[in-house]
């Protein structure tokens, strides 16, 4: 209550200012503020998390890095777990995902709490070693920071769903110093029919965020790197490098969710997370790369350097031997969505876009170095495939091409190997949007029929509810009534459709006016004829769960302009129309549209 009071407290003055000022002017201002709010929690979690790592590092100093090592991650998600457990209460784990289904299925409203809880836990979880990355947990506080400030300033859902757009684009923004990326990451995983007028808020928002990053943080790009130009004869290599990236994207997604959702089966919570703890322990006990997020390592792989893990690992003496070297990042590349797996079903709160860069990465090398170690030192630049991999494997997992490519070219300012990071961001995403239709935020809400997509149909259909759509004002009658009981309820009822139902109200059926139209008014079949006479079959029902799509579908195949809703035990709820869902998807189109 008390953080809910100060955020009212400094919004207050900003809604008296914008409350007679026209709405497009009201959107810019707010998608303003929405960006410099964002740009400053994108940099406390940047600092909070370097603050915790660096301040464990002074505890273990030397070769004591293994015990960091062995017990640190687990301590930072016992701390995340028992943090939202107890004081924030809820589900905040895969950011990304839980933006879109606040967009699909609750109006774009994110709860309040998630403008700061994100944060804290994700800060706990990679400064003390877990597995994750922070760019997950960033864009769904700047899509609650967006979405907050919609809902207190009494917009509209349309309205509310760009500014939590805003928020998201300008936490990306923030966190990379990329706002072309923030912008095409919206468009392309968040947000869809959106209108070109729309995008000017974006805009707005992660400029305004780039420039508070750079004020606390520097311009230096998020990653610098020394590149080698690029050379045409090496194309055939970068796609080569894009094969094996959706090879890498199909392996991430599916292994990922297989195995959390293996991990979260687990029921004990205690349990599970001592099992994450001590797994995730070990893999990092002999694989030091893949502590916290990893990009310390990125960054000796996009400079050129070679990784030194003496005194740091048993495994140390692979890395003396030339072709153990790419074997041993090969293992890291695999075992980087176990670490990843553990952390997050553990307890701790990080995202997935963190380790898509840091595999595609690895992938990068390995390809590289493979190719070297079999066409002599330095026949390919190393460090631009490095590079070049972090855009493969994100646009294969987060099936986003575009803003893989602006992404890596903006926060490492790599705008010089523009072919390449085309060529095989474009060949990793076709070949694994082949194999694999969904990336790795839809793929879950997918099968569930909450996913939004460019459709605008789909889409409409997605954001309509059933439960929304019943009509109640339908008079049922007993199946073992009289014709006389029944032109009774016809007498009261504005309706011309009876449900009929049984002593228990079980759906059995329904009377028309028209079926009894002959004999209503024939008074000596009153008693001698009951509403079983009359009663007709429905030719299909709606259950109160079901999704839109699955009931316009029902509507084609029947022919019927009204259908009976019931829940799992055929009880009798209501009816929809086909025309009130007409009605209903012209309203809703109004407001998908963006226009």
């Amino acid at each position: 209550m008390g953080k809910r009071f100060v955020v009212r407290d400094i919004l207050a003055p900003l809604r008296h200012f914008l409350k007679k000022m026209p709405e497009r002017n009201v959107m810019f201002i707010l998608s303003l503020f929405v960006g410099v709010c964002c740009g400053l929690a994108a940099v406390t979690l940047k600092l909070g998390i370097e603050f915790v790592h660096h301040t464990l590092a002074t505890w273990f100093a030397g070769r004591a890095y293994n015990v960091l090592y062995l017990i640190c991650p687990g301590v930072g998600m016992l701390v995340a777990m028992l943090f939202v457990k107890y004081v924030v209460n809820d589900n905040i784990g895969h950011g990304v995902t839980k933006v879109l289904v606040a967009v699909s299925k609750n109006e774009s409203k994110i709860r309040p709490h998630n403008m700061w809880s994100s944060m804290i836990a994700s800060s706990v979880t990679i400064g003390f070693g877990g597995s994750v990355g922070a760019e997950a947990p960033i864009v769904y506080t700047g899509a609650a920071i967006g979405s907050n400030v919609a809902r207190y300033m009494g917009l509209s859902y349309k309205n509310m769903t760009i500014l939590l757009g805003c928020g998201a684009a300008g936490a990306v923004a923030g966190i990379f110093k990329a706002p072309l990326a923030g912008v095409l990451f919206t468009l392309e995983i968040l947000l869809f029919n959106i209108s070109m007028s729309s995008i000017l808020p974006l805009l707005l928002s992660t400029i305004s965020a780039t420039v508070i990053s750079y004020i606390f943080l520097g311009d230096a790009p998020a990653f610098e790197c020394t590149l080698s130009p690029f050379a045409m004869q090496n194309i055939p290599f970068y796609i080569i490098l894009g094969l094996f990236s959706a090879m890498c994207s199909v392996y991430f997604t599916r292994m990922t969710l297989w195995l959390e959702d293996k991990i979260r089966s687990i029921s004990r919570p205690y349990v599970r997370w001592a099992i994450s703890a001590f797994c995730l322990g070990l893999l990092i006990y002999l694989f030091p790369p893949l502590f916290g997020e990893g990009y310390e390592c990125l960054h000796e792989l996009l400079n050129g350097g070679t990784i030194d893990l003496e005194g740091q690992t048993l495994l140390a003496f692979i890395l003396r031997k030339a072709w153990l070297v790419p074997v041993f990042f090969l293992l890291v590349l695999l075992l980087k969505v176990f670490s990843m797996s553990f952390t997050n079903a553990g307890g701790g709160v990080g995202g997935t876009f963190g380790p898509t860069l840091f595999i595609g990465a690895i992938a990068g090398f390995v390809v590289s170095r493979t190719i070297n170690l079999i066409a002599g030192p330095a026949f390919v630049p190393e460090q631009n495939f490095v590079l070049v991999g972090m855009a493969g494997l994100m646009a294969g997992v987060m099936q986003a091409p575009m803003t893989a490519i602006f992404l890596i070219a903006d926060m490492t300012g790599g705008y010089e190997l523009l072919i390449p990071l085309i060529i095989t961001a474009t060949i990793s995403y076709a070949v694994t949007r082949a194999i694999e239709p969904y990336s790795i935020y839809t793929k879950r809400i997918a099968k569930k029929g909450e996913l939004l997509t460019h459709d605008s149909d789909q889409a409409v259909l997605t954001l309509l509810k059933t439960n929304d759509l019943i009509e109640s004002d339908f008079i049922p009658v007993r199946i073992d009534a009289t014709l006389g009981e029944l032109v009774e309820k016809v007498s009261s009822s504005k309706r011309n459709i009876f449900p009929v139902v049984d002593s228990r109200n079980h759906f059995q059926g329904f009377v028309s006016l028209e079926d009894i139209r002959r004999d209503m008014f024939k008074y000596e079949k009153y008693d001698s004829l009951h509403v079983y006479n009359f009663m007709r079959s429905a030719p299909a029902y709606v259950y109160i769960d079901e999704k839109m799509d699955s009931v316009m579908r029902k509507f084609e195949q029947t022919g019927a302009w009204n259908l009976p809703v019931v829940d799992s035990e055929r009880t009798y709820i209501g009816f929809v129309s086909k025309s009130k869902i007409f009605s209903a998807y012209r309203e809703q189109l109004k407001q998908v549209s963006h226009d």
